[in-house]
């Protein structure tokens, strides 16, 4: 069996694997399930804190008190708006990885992270114009961007029956540069420093980072870049079905984990310490599960874990509306962080459906083998980051909808009313794509098995 080769191809810098069909057993067992686990690893690194720095602004908040001017509206606006960059670098920096290879566009990305770090390096303090804190959120958004990249490199290294372990690995390593920003940040008001003292902790993270993708990871040369792929999973319905599920799931992720703290503060008049203190815990334990939601995916079906999650979402939002409204903190924060945990465990069956969707989708066409695990690579990875892209929109619409609910109510329950109808649609359009099975279809596909293979979703 051909090992993978990482000699340089002609005319490509970097390192190049000419040849990679983790589809065979034979292969993924001798060579290929060591390169990609390698890969694997430090893609979460580069991705992990890409995570923090495009979070670190639900920290940055916590250290701006009375002397920078700012009001709870501000603050809120401020996140919304590196959620914002964060959820539409997230196309381009997918298409990346096809034009310049995994390897290549990690080194690139993890660069990159420099910029907004050191620019909210030079400006942090009192007497900064609220434009120049604005654009520093900004350009924190980019690292939102390499979600999207990292999961497209990982996921044409591994096989279809792996890809929902590796694929919430992969996410779940880099959600928890979430908490960890916030636990850093936490040691760091602790220790009665001061914003600067963080970002200075990350710089040299950054450089470590694409020094240690440089000297481990690899490209894979048939990720050739594929506009038609593009085009095709733009037209491809199940595209926009699964990003607006992946609102439910890592739009709520994301979006808490910006405004956890900031709610704290706002509604519940906690200090920047205590407030951080346990901002950090639903973060964390939503990254931590997110591999298990993955794994329960591939057991037994990601559309049932789903569909079953937004039940228990929608139940732990309701108790948040009872808490807020009864002013209980001790409720409030543990109902918020099993939101958390149930949203990572969503995150990561949701995005194991969409390999196996579009798998389903080459058999219905009557493809096999390497064919059809082709054609679902190669939608799916186009489809992915423009269902992360939206998906991340939705933490732009959490912190919008906190913003409004502030301004309008003085606290943070309209906004969650809001987000309990959302989960139960999301309940609704899971059952009615994935599992629902209109009466006489089984006969009817038993009459028809012969002629033509069936297109089922249940088991994705």
């Amino acid at each position: 069996m051909t090992a993978p080769s990482t000699s340089p191809a002609p005319s490509r810098g970097g390192r190049w694997i000419e040849h990679w069909d983790p589809e065979n057993e034979t292969f993924w067992n001798e060579t290929g399930e060591k390169v990609a686990r390698r890969n694997l690893w430090f893609s979460v690194l580069s991705e992990h804190i890409g995570f923090s720095i495009w979070t670190v602004w639900s920290v940055m908040v916590l250290f701006m008190g009375p002397e920078y001017g700012l009001t709870p509206a501000d603050k809120f606006f401020l996140v919304s708006m590196a959620t914002l960059v964060g959820a539409i670098a997230r196309v381009p920096y997918t298409f990346a990885v096809a034009l310049f290879g995994g390897r290549n566009w990690t080194i690139v990305s993890a660069s990159l992270l420099l910029i907004p770090t050191v620019a909210a390096f030079i400006v942090m303090e009192p007497g900064t114009s609220y434009t120049t804190f604005m654009v520093c959120a900004m350009l924190a958004g980019i690292g939102g961007g390499n979600f999207a990249s990292s999961m497209t490199n990982i996921n044409a290294f591994f096989p279809l029956r792996k890809k929902g372990w590796a694929l919430g690995l992969n996410a779940g390593g880099g959600n928890i540069g979430v908490p960890v920003v916030q636990l850093v940040g936490l040691a760091v008001i602790g220790a009665s420093g001061g914003p600067r003292v963080l970002l200075g902790i990350y710089i040299p993270l950054i450089v470590l980072a694409a020094v240690l993708a440089a000297v481990k990871m690899d490209n894979i040369a048939h990720m050739k870049n594929d506009t038609g792929a593009a085009k095709d999973s733009v037209r491809e319905a199940h595209t926009w079905i699964m990003s607006f599920l992946y609102i439910g799931t890592f739009g709520s992720f994301i979006g808490y984990s910006f405004a956890f703290g900031l709610v704290l503060q706002t509604q519940f008049g906690r200090t920047p310490l205590q407030a951080a203190y346990v901002t950090f815990i639903g973060p964390l334990l939503g990254s931590l599960i997110r591999p298990v939601g993955g794994a329960l995916a591939d057991r037994y079906g990601g559309a049932k874990i789903t569909l079953w999650n937004y039940v228990a979402m929608a139940a732990a939002t309701g108790v948040i509306v009872i808490a807020s409204m009864q002013k209980s903190l001790p409720l409030f924060t543990t109902a918020f962080i099993a939101l958390f945990v149930l949203s990572g465990l969503g995150n990561g069956s949701t995005f194991k459906m969409i390999p196996g969707i579009f798998q389903a989708k080459a058999l219905a066409k009557g493809l096999e083998g390497e064919e059809a695990a082709a054609y679902g690579r190669r939608l799916s990875g186009a489809s992915m980051g423009i269902i992360g892209a939206v998906g991340a929109l939705g933490g732009l619409g959490i912190n919008l909808a906190f913003r409004q609910s502030f301004l309008t109510v003085g606290s943070g329950t309209g906004a969650f009313v809001s987000f309990l109808a959302f989960y139960a649609l999301c309940f609704v359009v899971t059952w009615a794509v994935y599992l629902r099975r209109p009466a006489g279809a089984k006969a009817e596909a038993t009459a028809t098995t012969e002629a033509k293979p069936q297109l089922s979703y249940a088991e994705v």
